[in-house]
């Protein structure tokens, strides 16, 4: 998988916790666990993003090897 892939799966797992975050938070009694969990899920993630996003070799032209 090269690192473009890897960042786009990464965002679009981001992306499907927010939309899972929102969803629960809609709910009459939110449940707060639910909520922390997913929120420190997205958060690890969104850091793992931005790690890949300011590493040099997310820029590096991939070998043609």
């Amino acid at each position: 998988m090269s690192m473009h892939d890897h960042l786009v799966s990464l965002k679009g797992k981001h992306a499907m916790l927010d939309a899972e975050v929102e969803q629960e938070q809609q709910r009459p009694m939110p449940d707060q666990s639910v909520l922390l969990r997913l929120k420190k899920e997205k958060l690890r993630l969104k850091d793992q993003i931005l790690r890949l996003e300011e590493s040099p070799a997310a820029y590096e032209p991939r070998s043609l090897h």
